[in-house]
């Protein structure tokens, strides 16, 4: 029985030594750094979703030549949505890392879905000029999923 009570304190000290490691694990400048540039990425993305959701005709008129062709071109609901999921979701999981919480993977594979199937529907259907930035944006959302499975595997939010 003493043998048994000694095995059992044993395990509970190096339980408890795990523990205290995991909470104390300190989170780097850099993770901090990707963070707020997440934030401000994906702030620009919903200013540009809310920016396309209320301009007007007399706005769409005012433009260069070369945006207004942007405007004419008609988009299904579905991308809409994917859109708006992509930079809302990408938004909130910036956030959820700022705020240390895990639901950041969850709404950042959403975000990651989502923009690969609104820019999915751009490379098979809208003639683009130059596909530097539909590539950018998956990779960054891609980037941020793994980001945020890291931050999770090392404890760094819970």
């Amino acid at each position: 029985m003493t043998k048994f009570l000694y095995i059992v304190v044993k395990i509970n000290q190096q339980n408890l030594k795990i523990m205290t490691e995991n909470a104390t694990q300190k989170i780097p400048v850099w993770y901090w750094i990707v963070a707020v540039l997440a934030l401000l990425w994906n702030g620009l993305g919903v200013m540009a979703y809310v920016g396309r959701a209320i301009m007007t005709d007399e706005m769409i008129a005012a433009l260069p030549e070369e945006q207004q062709a942007e405007f004419l071109v008609e988009y299904p609901a579905w991308y809409t949505a994917a859109f708006a999921l992509a930079v809302f979701c990408g938004f909130l999981g910036a956030v959820s890392l700022l705020i240390k919480k895990k639901w950041a993977y969850i709404l950042f594979i959403i975000s990651a879905i989502a923009a690969i199937v609104q820019h999915g529907y751009i490379f098979a259907n809208v003639e683009v000029k130059s596909y530097v930035m539909p590539i950018l944006v998956i990779v960054v959302c891609i980037a941020l999923v793994f980001l945020a499975k890291s931050a999770i595997e090392k404890h760094w939010i819970k």
